[in-house]
């Protein structure tokens, strides 16, 4: 009896051990920062204390900037109107665009990381390495079932528990 219940401990132990230690998070290795600029809707995200108040209509815009690195344009619907935001994000070197260095305001910056990336660029799934942070985002406010289900996908091979997933409204005449 002693050394099932010594196997049933060590196995716990294994279990648990394995839980925690998941592969680290890892950005999609080429990203063309010409195809991923223009608007994007949130379709998905964990819920995030700066947009406690978005209610819908979630969208980011990212630019080339003239003097470098990237302009990011977030806005939401609140229920008194809109909240936007405007920021600047820079790639990390040797990233391959993959993953940028984002701020909103100055000293203070985010990892953005491009985890997951559609080929023809109709999905992108972005998080942070310690998995806290996850949007999925698409060209057009409806993201079909098919490419939906690839986009989570490669979030929840990354290890993202996607039971925090909170979906995001989108009017329906929202255009890209």
């Amino acid at each position: 009896m002693k050394t099932v219940r010594q196997l049933v401990a060590l196995l716990s132990f294994g279990v648990s051990f394995a839980a925690q230690a998941q592969a680290p998070v890892a950005s999609v290795p080429s990203v063309d920062l010409v195809r991923y600029g223009g608007k994007w809707f949130e379709i998905a995200s964990f819920p995030m204390f700066f947009q406690r108040n978005c209610i819908a209509d979630t969208t980011a815009e990212y630019a080339l900037a003239a003097g470098g690195g990237i302009t990011v344009h977030n806005r939401c619907r609140t229920k008194s109107g809109f909240d936007e935001a405007t920021g600047k994000a820079t790639v990390v070197e040797g990233s391959g665009n993959g993953r940028l260095k984002l701020s909103f305001f100055w000293p203070f910056t985010a990892d953005y990381w491009i985890l997951g990336l559609d080929p023809e660029y109709r999905w992108a799934v972005v998080g942070n390495p310690n998995r806290q942070y996850l949007w999925v985002l698409s060209r057009t406010a409806q993201l079909p079932p098919a490419l939906l289900e690839a986009a989570l996908a490669s979030a929840s091979a990354q290890g993202f528990d996607l039971s925090q997933l909170r979906y995001t409204a989108q009017a329906a005449d929202s255009v890209p």
